[in-house]
């Protein structure tokens, strides 16, 4: 009989999701903004330090808010690394920004921060970092960059909650940043996110965008007698089903984030042992602690990557590929970006490979992923 796949990810309740589901149901409020998710956000932010933090019905809704907050005027330019998914330069071209594509670093495979200042021009008003697996960018000379000129610096911390950049807590750096919940995550309620506030400035507007483009946050809270439509906006609350599974996964953190360490070590320790030539393994520096949010190999050329996935399938384990370049993408070709703008993240893209990580990963299950990975180059 052939073997189950392993897959790259599998949703499983670990705490308390499902008695908090079912609580919201017989609740008197389904919509958003309920118990499950004040407490789910408070949470957040004693955790993290930010100063707010809003559940979102998507990582990438967060980051929609994140454009409208900084929005200036039409043609407001924002640089983002190439090497992402598109919900980081899609969010801010959805509401008239041009986004500007930069190359990453080959070591941790986050934006270079070396390049980033020949981006910027005089319509520059952001600078959006992603957290490439949960391992933080050089975030001092970010923000430097960002102060020096003027311009904001927003994380899209979509893999990196528990991370931290030299002490500090991924997600609390920049002036906003975004989370994300989605299945795949170390954290799940199906589809979700959050927007974290750092720059209490942009509170009152936010709540405003997220409740439609309303004052009804102002409303509950007794400071106007009614509300009514006083900016753009949209509808970005969560139900309060989603927020009551979150909570039991967010109240399992510990757990959760161990596991995957356990997992990730398990890994890491295993294919160093083996000799790999043009191999390369995830580059965490000193100063950053991971968020364990994936772990990968980088192969040869392309060709070798397309052998080995193939061959993890014919073992039964799922190990896809991840990022297509932004800058060569049809439509980041619209907006400016072409073949070779970007070299290392179009290298990178062609020859990385994820191997599954998530907490209900069975010990039998990591057997069979390792001993796959050593028997393909065992052959070599």
């Amino acid at each position: 009989m052939e073997q189950p796949l392993v897959p790259f990810t599998r949703p499983r309740i670990i705490g308390q999701e499902a008695e908090y589901v079912a609580a919201a149901m017989c609740s008197e409020q389904l919509c958003g903004d309920g118990a499950f998710t004040r407490k789910a956000s408070e949470l957040l932010e004693r955790d993290t330090g930010v100063s707010k933090a809003l559940l979102t019905t998507s990582c990438t809704h967060a980051l929609e808010m994140c454009a409208l907050l900084l929005r200036e005027a039409p043609g407001d330019e924002v640089i983002v690394p190439s090497f992402t998914f598109v919900s980081t330069a899609n969010a801010f071209a959805l509401h008239g920004w041009r986004p500007v594509f930069a190359d990453v670093r080959e070591d941790t495979l986050n934006i270079d921060e070396t390049r980033i200042e020949k981006l910027i021009t005089p319509r520059t008003r952001a600078i959006i970092v992603v957290h490439y697996s949960g391992v933080a960018c050089e975030m001092d000379r970010i923000l430097e960059i960002g102060q020096k000129h003027g311009i904001r610096v927003v994380e899209d911390n979509a893999h990196g909650l528990y991370g931290k950049y030299k002490g500090r807590y991924l997600g609390s750096l920049g002036c906003l940043a975004t989370l994300s919940f989605h299945h795949t995550k170390n954290f799940s309620s199906g589809e979700g996110g959050a927007l974290l506030i750092n720059d209490g400035e942009l509170l009152e507007r936010a709540e405003i965008i997220r409740e439609k483009g309303t004052n009804r946050s102002r409303f509950f809270r007794g400071q106007v007698d009614k509300y009514t439509w006083v900016d753009l906006g949209s509808s970005y609350l969560p139900s309060e089903l989603n927020a009551a599974y979150l909570l039991g996964q967010l109240e399992a953190r510990d757990a959760i984030q161990a596991r995957r360490r356990a997992i990730w070590e398990r890994y890491f320790t295993a294919f160093s042992k083996l000799k790999m030539p043009g191999i390369g393994l995830p580059t965490i520096p000193a100063h950053c602690e991971q968020a364990y949010h994936l772990f990968y190999l980088m192969m040869p050329s392309l060709k070798e990557r397309t052998e080995f996935i193939q061959f993890m399938l014919d073992h039964r384990v799922s190990a896809p590929f991840h990022y297509v370049p932004l800058n060569t993408s049809p439509m980041g070709i619209h907006f400016g970006g072409s073949v070779g703008q970007c070299p290392v993240t179009e290298s990178v893209s062609d020859r990385l490979v994820r191997l599954p990580l998530f907490h209900d990963l069975r010990e039998d299950e990591l057997g069979r992923v390792i001993q796959a990975v050593e028997e393909y180059f065992q052959r070599k």
